[in-house]
């Protein structure tokens, strides 16, 4: 089991150096990794921060830690832009990005600015127009949705063959893309902050799949153990830290605190 931690950077937490702040902190508690929320939550009245902008300013002030998104809703952007933001990114951060990408859990964030919240063939054709440009290769694609007549990006990502891609979702077909990529998020914990996927029905939904990683996203208390779902089969604790927990203080006391036990 690795360990990380998942921040909402919403609200209090959409100031850009808070995050730099929290980064900072777990990487010196022996953490090794930090994604983010990816939300237009001002749609709903809540300040939110650009997940890919925040990040970049970790990164500098990190060496170590992974950073990434969980998750990014792929069809709100422009497949050869986020391609060329997330190349961008792991070079600046050499070589650290995780992409996690989903469908997006919130139509508004899309019907507010006159765009149906699109389907798992529009993810699924984004993707492949990404890691495509991100091969390095001229890329030539004319499908249903997007077109790429002759163009290769560059620079490249510094991870080969791609930055990894974690697939967010729960339904049988979102676990379905995890196992074509490089790895499968899932939230484990309700909004009063309590556990509610149980270790049995997390190793019930990945029965049979072959998923490089498994990232289980879900609190816990300092020195607890979280064998059980190390046994279900999850390879990633990202402990969730958000406004509900508490005060700017108090997650990171969370964070130096240090991982849960495996």
């Amino acid at each position: 089991m690795r360990y990380g931690i998942d921040i909402a950077i919403l609200g209090d937490l959409a100031e850009p150096s808070r995050l730099v702040t929290l980064a900072q902190e777990a990487e010196a508690a022996g953490w090794e990794a930090v994604l983010v929320w990816d939300h237009l939550a001002f749609v709903w009245g809540a300040p939110s921060a650009d997940p890919w902008v925040a990040l970049a300013a970790a990164a500098q002030a990190t060496s170590r830690i992974k950073l990434g998104t969980a998750v990014t809703p792929v069809a709100r952007h422009r497949p050869e832009a986020l391609a060329q933001t997330v190349a961008t990114f792991d070079r600046l951060c050499n070589g650290r990005a995780i992409l996690g990408a989903g469908l997006g859990g919130d139509t508004g964030e899309f019907t507010a600015f006159g765009q149906a919240r699109p389907g798992g063939a529009v993810l699924d054709e984004a993707l492949e127009v990404i890691t495509s440009l991100w091969s390095g290769d001229e890329v030539r694609h004319h499908g249903e949705h997007y077109t790429v007549d002759g163009v290769r990006l560059a620079p490249l990502p510094v991870q080969r063959p791609r930055v990894p891609i974690w697939v967010g979702g729960t339904a049988p077909a979102a676990l379905r893309r995890a196992a074509r990529w490089d790895g499968w998020i899932i939230g484990g914990d309700d909004q009063e902050g309590n556990m509610a996927l149980t270790p049995d029905a997390l190793a019930a939904q990945i029965s049979g799949l072959h998923l490089s990683d498994v990232a289980l996203i879900g609190v816990s208390d300092p020195g607890s153990s979280i064998k059980p779902y190390a046994d279900a089969g999850a390879t990633w604790w990202f402990e969730h830290l958000h406004g509900r927990r508490g005060p700017m203080e108090e997650l990171v006391r969370r964070i130096k605190a240090g991982p849960p036990r495996g």
